[in-house]
């Protein structure tokens, strides 16, 4: 098997993906308090807080601790003369071949949380599909979808 893609996103998309988690979990600790509260209301049973409690603790360890730092750590990406290799997953590594030929435009995105933390995400576009590389720092987003896009259009000169 190949060896893996040599380039990783930024840090500081591990902050924004925790940062995300917390977005959620208040959502969900809202949920619950609602359940919590219906559940007051009419009387019904005490193991309804338990179970609220319970639910929201481990959501929130998972989705603001552990699955933003797996996530991380296995997102990988590597920009070839004739491919982009993309490799991500929590449970199930997914690596993806990108070839150049294929590639018809490259968008960078940034809203306002990515912004803050002076992050982009790139798409690559092909006549299928759409494959995004998250957090990367803005410069870098910028300078690899200016490669991508040349080294694109040499590949689509040669064919």
């Amino acid at each position: 098997m190949r060896k893996q893609p040599a380039n990783r996103i930024s840090v500081k998309g591990l902050k924004v993906w925790r940062l995300y988690g917390i977005m959620e979990t208040i959502f969900l600790l809202v949920i619950a308090i609602g359940a919590c509260v219906l559940s007051y209301l009419f009387d019904g049973p005490w193991w309804i807080y338990i179970i609220s409690a319970v639910v929201v603790l481990l959501f929130a360890y998972f989705f603001i601790y552990l699955f933003p730092k797996v996530r991380w750590k296995r997102w990988r990406y590597e920009v070839r003369e004739s491919e982009i290799e993309l490799q991500h997953g929590i449970f199930i590594i997914k690596r993806t071949l990108i070839p150049m030929v294929r590639v018809q435009h490259v968008d960078t995105a940034q809203g306002p949380i990515l912004r803050k933390y002076d992050l982009a995400e790139i798409t690559i576009s092909t006549a299928a599909t759409n494959h995004t590389i998250p957090a990367l720092v803005t410069a870098e987003a910028d300078e690899l979808r200016g490669r991508i896009s040349v080294l694109a259009r040499v590949a689509e000169d040669d064919v």
